[in-house]
């Protein structure tokens, strides 16, 4: 898919209505900081009480869409958002607690074999496998940034696995829905029907969900630096998104 990106820098958007907005959250860079490790995020008292105050202010209208797997979403959230996209898509809750998750493709147990191989001579590099997908974080070996991505590369040539790239990790994904298929699908429910969709997210991977919440009648919001997007507005860093968010809970007040 070709989305239609810009690279301008963008303004921050203006103060956020609920009335008659979806929102749709990314969770690692966009709710929480990127910690060096997966497990190192952990749940935060702040973030667990905004977002029951969102999605009661939202009547349910809230989405979190993730490349972590349901059971670590639920875990840093203490299961406080019942509508979730995991592993970028390819497993989704809906609104009546059903889980509908894409078969892993057969080619991720050679996958996971070549990346444990490969992280076996550091032990800054991580191999984390999501059942659909394998990533391989380097975080803590960024000099071995270079091979790390020409062996993904090798191996979604052999396998025929997606390769998707995200902030110092590379990972394998079983063909299939991204995370703006996911807000396509949440958008189809009645309780999503008929609002304005607003995506946000910092990562590569969340350009699908920008491009899909626009062509549904909302925006996007690209959270860190200015880069190609397909977004509309930018905030710098997890504080202003939270603060963006707090500034919506405590008003209460109608979408852009």
């Amino acid at each position: 898919m070709t989305l239609d990106t810009v690279t301008i820098d963008l303004p921050a958007p203006g103060p956020l209505r609920l009335p008659g907005a979806a929102l749709f959250l990314d969770l690692d860079g966009t709710l929480a900081p990127i910690a060096a490790r997966p497990d190192d995020v952990r749940p935060d008292p702040r973030r667990t009480r905004l977002l029951e105050r969102l999605g009661r202010a939202l009547d349910g209208r809230l989405a979190v869409v993730s490349g972590r797997t349901l059971a670590d979403i639920d875990r840093i959230l203490e299961s406080k958002v019942d509508c979730v996209a995991a592993v970028h898509g390819l497993v989704l809750r809906g609104v009546g607690g059903e889980v509908l998750a894409t078969p892993p493709h057969p080619g991720l147990a050679e996958a996971v074999r070549r990346l444990r191989a490969f992280a076996a001579r550091d032990p800054g590099l991580l191999v984390e496998e999501k059942g659909a997908s394998v990533a391989l974080h380097y975080r803590l070996a960024r000099f071995e940034a270079a091979d790390a991505q020409a062996l993904v590369r090798a191996i979604a040539a052999d396998t025929g696995l997606t390769r998707q790239q995200g902030d110092m990790v590379e990972e394998l994904r079983t063909p299939g829905p991204t995370k703006g298929d996911s807000v396509r699908a949440f958008m189809q429910a009645a309780r999503f029907a008929g609002a304005a969709p607003i995506f946000v997210g910092d990562d590569a991977t969340d350009e699908h969900g920008f491009e899909a919440a626009r062509r549904l009648g909302g925006f996007g919001v690209l959270v860190g630096p200015p880069r190609e997007t397909c977004a509309s507005f930018r905030l710098a860093d997890v504080a202003a998104v939270i603060a963006w968010l707090e500034a919506a809970a405590q008003g209460g007040s109608d979408p852009r």
